[in-house]
């Protein structure tokens, strides 16, 4: 078994400014993007059919996906296999794309078996939009006013909030600039990204403020934990992004690729913007 070995970092040779500048102006960046995207086109993400509408078809055939993407007059939004055996696929238009049954006709004439179709209307995707931001919306404040009930007091408690934050937001834009166009699952690993940045947020809070021992042997502490515990998740998301691409699961795909992105930002905002608003805190602010 291979033992992972959490490095210890002098971060005596860091000042506080410098520590924050780098996770700050990635943050930034990322919020440049969004916003430049949203300029740009309305919306600062690309919105899948389960936020804007479309059709769907799900076709048996011989041809292999790429085939069955050329079959059609319009461009599909994806292509997705749902069994090799049968070979079966799951083909899917945006909502400006055509009718249903133009699909179905093109499908057919080109050798397909058409199993079955369906249409999300656009109204219908415009109601997940709101539930999805939402639903966001109550998971961020419920995690920001845990944050005050654990600590009862502003800097720790807004380090945890900017963390998370920036855990989210970052995710966000690197897909805004891959023109990944987002779903469902990627709603679900944003919740995901909460929880995980809690955590590791909490557990470097806890150790620096609440156990005894000098400031940086409780930081060491929380890192062999905190650092493990994430860089374990980030192989594990990795690994099932890979696998499910290679297999065409593009809802598990796109949740391993933002889980890996946000617990990698997590990474950095923990232990460095985190970080460097509690040392501030322990040695320079109202905790003097």
């Amino acid at each position: 078994m291979v033992e992972f070995e959490v490095p210890e970092i002098d971060y005596d040779r860091y000042s506080n400014r410098q520590l924050a500048v780098v996770p700050l102006a990635v943050l930034a960046v990322a919020l440049a993007v969004l916003i430049g995207a949203y300029v740009l086109t309305g919306s600062p993400v690309a919105l899948g059919i389960d936020f804007t509408g479309g059709s769907e078809l799900t076709v048996q055939t011989s041809m292999s996906a790429s085939e069955v993407r050329s079959s059609f007059d319009t461009q599909p939004v994806s292509v997705q296999a749902i069994s090799s055996e049968s070979n079966q696929y799951v083909v899917t238009f945006d909502a400006d794309s055509g009718d249903v049954s133009d699909f179905r006709d093109q499908a057919q004439s080109s050798g397909m078996t058409v199993l079955g179709s369906g249409t999300t209307p656009a109204s219908f995707g415009s109601q997940s939009q709101e539930l999805a931001l939402i639903g966001l919306a109550i998971a961020f404040g419920g995690m920001s006013l845990l944050a005050f009930a654990l600590f009862r007091t502003f800097v720790p408690s807004i380090a945890i909030i900017i963390s998370a934050f920036s855990d989210i937001v970052i995710p966000l834009a690197v897909l805004s600039l891959l023109q990944v166009k987002i779903s469902l699952g990627t709603i679900a690993a944003l919740l995901m990204l909460i929880g995980y940045s809690v955590d590791s947020d909490i557990l470097l809070n806890n150790h620096i403020l609440r156990r005894r021992g000098e400031f940086y042997e409780s930081t060491y502490a929380a890192m062999q934990t905190g650092v493990s515990m994430t860089v374990t998740s980030m192989s594990a998301m990795a690994v099932m992004a890979v696998m499910a691409t290679f297999f065409g699961i593009d809802l598990m795909s796109q949740i391993g690729f933002v889980l890996f992105l946000g617990l990698a930002a997590d990474l950095m905002n923990t232990y460095m913007l985190n970080l460097s608003l509690l040392r501030w805190y322990k040695f320079e602010g109202v905790a003097r």
